[in-house]
């Protein structure tokens, strides 16, 4: 199994507008339950630290093999989930590694 995580900080010129954007985000991650060959598992939390360095929000995800990570980077759904997305995102960061079934490396 791969774990996959992103985090991302989100745009937004107001505390409402980051909100929103934030709840469109989820919203759209979330709609990729079910949808993925090999996507085991899929949640999305919004950060509430509010330290300064916090990621605004993270995407752990859990694909049985590589394989199925690597089409989930072209599926439909996910390609359509980033055209929806593009321009909320003001910076992106990814970590990949390989867990047991248990859910430990």
């Amino acid at each position: 199994m791969i774990r996959h995580i992103v985090m991302w900080d989100v745009a937004g010129g107001t505390p409402g507008a980051k909100a929103a954007n934030i709840a469109r985000l989820v919203d759209a991650f979330h709609g990729l339950r079910g949808r993925i060959p090999g996507l085991l598992r899929l949640e999305v939390g919004v950060d509430r630290s509010g330290v300064d360095y916090a990621c605004d929000v993270v995407l752990v995800s859990d694909f049985a093999s590589q394989q199925a990570l690597d089409a989930y980077a072209q599926h439909p759904e996910h390609l359509r989930v980033r055209r929806e997305l593009d321009g909320l995102r003001t910076a992106r960061h990814q970590v990949d590694y390989p867990i047991d079934g248990a859910g430990h490396a």
